[in-house]
């Protein structure tokens, strides 16, 4: 097997319009393709796509630990957490800053972690050997 890229990561979520707005109107993230039961964000690189979760199974959201977290590149945490807090967001883990840069956690509708990464002045562009997944080591 060959792999390219990475495609999508697609999230089961409870209530999709509420997800949809979440990730589009609060995160930003623009629509690229919008179907009844599945919704694709983003617009280069890998789609973050989101689809209805089972009714019947057990819904289970993210950790730090053993869960899916999402990761955003943001040029400023501090203004970037201020805007999710005037928008309701719930705050899972205050800034902290480490070696590769300062990082925060935001919870989504569906408690799945989101992780707001702002790089150290030196690599604003891409994330370097210092993460475990998209949240620093």
């Amino acid at each position: 097997m060959q792999v390219r890229r990475v495609g999508n990561i697609i999230l089961a979520v409870k209530d999709i319009d509420q997800s949809l707005e979440f990730y589009h109107e609060v995160i930003g993230l623009p629509i690229k393709r919008q179907r009844r039961a599945w919704v694709d964000l983003g617009t280069t690189g890998a789609l973050l796509s989101l689809h209805p979760a089972s009714l019947t199974a057990e819904h289970v959201g993210g950790s730090l630990d053993n869960g899916i977290t999402i990761g955003f590149l943001v040029g400023d945490i501090k203004s970037a957490l201020d805007e999710m807090r005037a928008k309701g967001v719930t705050v899972h883990r205050e800034i902290v800053e480490r070696v590769p840069g300062k990082n925060a956690i935001v919870l989504d509708p569906d408690g799945y972690l989101v992780s707001l990464f702002e790089p150290n002045p030196a690599d604003k562009s891409e994330q370097t050997g210092g993460y475990h997944g998209f949240t620093p080591a």
